[in-house]
């Protein structure tokens, strides 16, 4: 018989979610709380046999303790009715999960350092590899690998989980392809016997199925992409989770995978507007600014490029609390300053950022 498995992964619980905000805005935090418990849906409905997440469960190590609770409680609740789960600690968790107490279970298994877990679901036994994230992996991952153990396992499938960057992955707006880096596994050190290479890490839905030279892989890596788009590279890109449906080994048979599925969630829309600011009043200007956010769907993520030179009597339309009076409460807006030098650079000083105001 057919097995299910639910996948999904850089879920990044705590994105723009502070405990005690000093600023009153809108925040996005809760945007990823709930795809996170959207994508795990399936799995608290009993649709699925079990459970991967491929790491970046939060988005910074030091996150509270309530929100790994909060993170654990749905995955406990699939856990107590028999799906396994599984936890790959990504590189945003410094390859380990905080408040260990809140994520123990006996149903959630974490890849807290090279091992193999198994599953038994159906009569398929399944064994799943793994490590937490590892730097400069391109020439520790053979290493990596064979402590697991994979090898030595008794399983009808094998599928190796991971937080990694993978040869031929692709991101950002111009589909930049990582290539030979350190810290990016060749894929021709992928292994024959894996059913699948389930992989989190890169925030792009994808699969990757041949090397750089177009030679087919021994298994194919799976990216099912984060919940939610944590930046403007991501814009375009479809939000969701995975279902992946293995082939239930029989007669000493091995089991593969026989379909997969992308499951898209309802991210924010983000758009980018560009408008003139040259030589404009304070009125003028903060025309153009209501007009660019008329024409924007009012739950977006907006960023307004300001070009040209904005004369300084202008510059108080672009105050947080002046930019969060033009927005509708659902709407997050940025706006950037293009005109001149200064505004538009990381490294500038804190009096020389960009305006934002995010509602």
């Amino acid at each position: 018989m057919s097995v299910r498995v639910l996948f999904l992964a850089d879920t990044h619980l705590g994105f723009d979610l502070p405990v005690s905000p000093r600023i009153r805005r809108r925040r996005r935090g809760h945007d990823f709380l709930a795809n996170y418990h959207l994508a795990l849906a399936p799995a608290l409905e009993g649709r699925v046999d079990l459970v991967v997440h491929g790491g970046d469960v939060f988005t910074r190590p030091n996150v509270p303790p309530s929100l790994v609770y909060q993170a654990f409680e749905p995955l406990k609740r699939v856990a107590d009715q028999g799906v396994p789960v599984f936890v790959v600690p990504g590189n945003h968790e410094r390859s380990r999960l905080p408040h260990a107490r809140f994520t123990s279970h006996p149903g959630i298994s974490v890849f807290d350092r090279p091992r193999t877990f198994h599953a038994h679901v159906r009569g398929h036994r399944i064994a799943l590899a793994g490590f937490p994230f590892a730097r400069k992996v391109r020439d520790g991952f053979a290493d990596l690998l064979a402590r697991t153990m994979w090898e030595e396992q008794r399983a009808d499938t094998a599928l190796l989980c991971m937080h990694q960057c993978v040869e031929g992955a692709t991101v950002g707006p111009s589909d930049f392809t990582f290539r030979r880096a350190p810290d990016v596994v060749q894929a021709r050190d992928i292994p024959v016997g894996f059913a699948a290479v389930l992989s989190g890490h890169i925030h792009r839905h994808q699969v990757i199925t041949s090397d750089l030279s177009g030679r087919a892989l021994a298994a194919p890596v799976m990216y099912p992409g984060s919940v939610e788009r944590t930046s403007f590279a991501e814009m375009d890109d479809p939000k969701g989770y995975m279902i992946l449906e293995l082939e239930g080994g029989a007669a000493g048979v091995a089991g593969a995978l026989k379909r997969w599925s992308f499951e898209t969630l309802p991210a924010r829309p983000m758009l980018v507007r560009e408008v003139s600011g040259q030589g404009l009043g304070p009125d003028s200007l903060t025309g153009v600014l209501r007009t660019a956010v008329a024409r924007t769907p009012v739950d977006a993520v907006l960023r307004v490029r300001v070009r040209g030179h904005v004369p300084a009597r202008a510059r108080a339309v672009l105050s947080a609390a002046s930019l969060r009076s033009m927005a509708p409460a659902q709407m997050n807006l940025e706006v950037v300053l293009d005109g001149e030098s200064g505004w538009n650079r990381p490294a500038s000083p804190p009096r020389k950022r960009l305006a934002v105001a995010v509602r």
